[in-house]
């Protein structure tokens, strides 16, 4: 379920205020943070973002 273009375009990267792009694989949805060197992946869980860095995917 992806979400509302407006709420994309406010959210930001806890860590480093970086805007957030929406990834989606086969069964999980993820905002990815766009900033370099940072790349923080935070979960979507039932269409509301998770965006705790202690709950984000470091990047591989």
């Amino acid at each position: 379920m992806p979400l509302e273009a407006g709420l994309l375009e406010i959210l930001a990267c806890p860590a480093c205020h970086a805007p957030l792009r929406e990834e989606q694989s086969a069964e999980t949805l993820e905002l990815v943070c766009t900033g370099e060197g940072c790349g923080l992946a935070y979960p979507v869980r039932d269409g509301i973002p998770v965006l705790l860095v202690d709950e984000a995917r470091r990047p591989a």
